[in-house]
């Protein structure tokens, strides 16, 4: 088997931040993994970068084992100072052949991941080796391995339950707002634009929500994720003086104390009786909690969230079992998958060599024979030739399969 290796680099050993100086900008990827895979005089290159993780799947015949974090590092990163190089170094992981196989299948299926059971990491594996093909840095080998990676991840996403019951934030308070009935025609204030708002407030808009009134200390920030919702923004210094109304308060920043005070929530009331959701993301709380003691709210907030993300977690935990089955049986096929195609590589030369034997045959060795034969009888030699040489080409090919079936059963 050809030496298949990868070198991680894992927010289960590193800060994130230290992981970010290893992802590459897109004017500097091909050259920079070229120059990686011809320093090495690597056979094939795969690099998968999430916000999480930089993993290097290498595959050579011979060298693979020896090459180290370090020496990777020296060569991938040259901007990065000795420190950080030598923190990245002995915090990179390691694993070879069967180990490596099995890595990737866990790692496409989340059971590697900072949130076990989010899908999100299939697709980002599948585009990886699918970018590194397209710059020729991949060949056969990360070819079947790839295949059989993403088999086995939807084989566990569709057979566990490993990612059915939802852990992010967003994705829960999201639901829970489906819950308490809020419909498409809801009247939507946004206090702050910033990644957890924006994710919410586009899951909201998949669910059919139009109207958003966007609130950010920056109006820039406000506009941008206004344009992309068809929503309007609108700097934080005018909502205390906004008297639209609403039926959704979503608010998630960075202050310190809350944003949302008693009299602040009765600007936004506008006078209205009814009842309101208000969705609370931040750390501490934007919204004053007392203002419950004196209007009907529905409060979805991380306090709550955190606990149900937690009773979530344990049951993708119960999962894991199943998942590892799964994960066995699959490294099982790959082994199958690969001595299979082992045998069509070293057997793709037989079908040119035969054809070469019965060129030399017909044009040199009986040339003077077949010059006597009339037409027809030609034409009936010309039919066993053939006959011969499909025999010859197909059958050592189904014996050798055969052969290896046995092995394996």
């Amino acid at each position: 088997m050809e030496q298949f290796k990868v070198i991680a680099f894992t927010h289960k050993q590193l800060d994130i931040a230290d992981i970010g100086k290893l992802h590459l900008a897109d004017d500097q990827y091909s050259q920079q993994l070229h120059n990686l895979k011809q320093h090495f005089q690597l056979e094939e290159l795969m690099f998968l970068s999430t916000c999480n993780r930089v993993e290097f799947f290498i595959v050579n015949s011979t060298n693979a084992e020896h090459i180290s974090p370090s020496e990777l590092l020296m060569v991938f990163a040259p901007h990065i100072n000795s420190a950080l190089l030598t923190h990245l170094s002995h915090n990179a992981i390691q694993y070879e052949n069967e180990g490596a196989i099995k890595h990737i299948f866990k790692v496409a299926s989340s059971i590697d991941s900072l949130v076990l059971g989010e899908r999100e990491i299939i697709t980002q594996v599948r585009e990886a080796y699918e970018r590194c093909a397209s710059n020729g840095l991949c060949g056969d080998m990360l070819r079947i391995i790839i295949k059989q990676t993403i088999n086995c991840a939807k084989q566990v996403y569709t057979e566990t339950n490993i990612a059915r019951n939802p852990v992010s934030i967003v994705s829960l308070a999201f639901n829970q707002l489906k819950e308490i009935g809020v419909n498409a025609s809801a009247s939507v204030v946004v206090v702050g634009s910033g990644v957890t708002n924006s994710n919410m407030v586009r899951f909201m808009k998949k669910f059919g929500v139009t109207n958003f009134h966007i609130f950010n200390r920056t109006l820039a920030n406000a506009q941008k994720l206004a344009n992309e919702v068809n929503g309007k923004a609108y700097p934080l210094s005018e909502l205390s003086k906004f008297n639209k109304g609403f039926d959704v308060l979503l608010t998630c920043t960075g202050a310190t104390e809350t944003i949302i005070t008693k009299a602040q929530y009765a600007i936004l009331l506008s006078g209205s009786k009814n009842a309101k959701t208000v969705v609370d993301l931040a750390v501490p709380n934007d919204f004053d909690t007392d203002i419950l003691n004196e209007h009907n709210v529905n409060l979805i907030e991380v306090k709550s969230l955190q606990q149900l993300a937690q009773q979530n977690i344990a049951k993708r935990e119960k999962e894991l079992g199943s998942c590892k089955k799964i994960i066995h049986e699959n490294i099982a096929a790959f082994e199958q998958l690969y001595k299979t195609r082992k045998i069509e590589l070293a057997m793709r030369e037989v079908p040119r060599k035969v054809k070469e034997i019965r060129n030399n045959a017909v044009n040199s060795v009986f040339a003077k024979d077949l010059e006597q034969l009339d037409e027809q009888s030609r034409e009936v030699l010309n039919k066993i030739i053939d006959f011969i040489e499909k025999k010859y080409i197909s059958v050592p090919m189904i014996m050798a399969k055969d052969i290896l079936l046995e092995e394996i059963n």
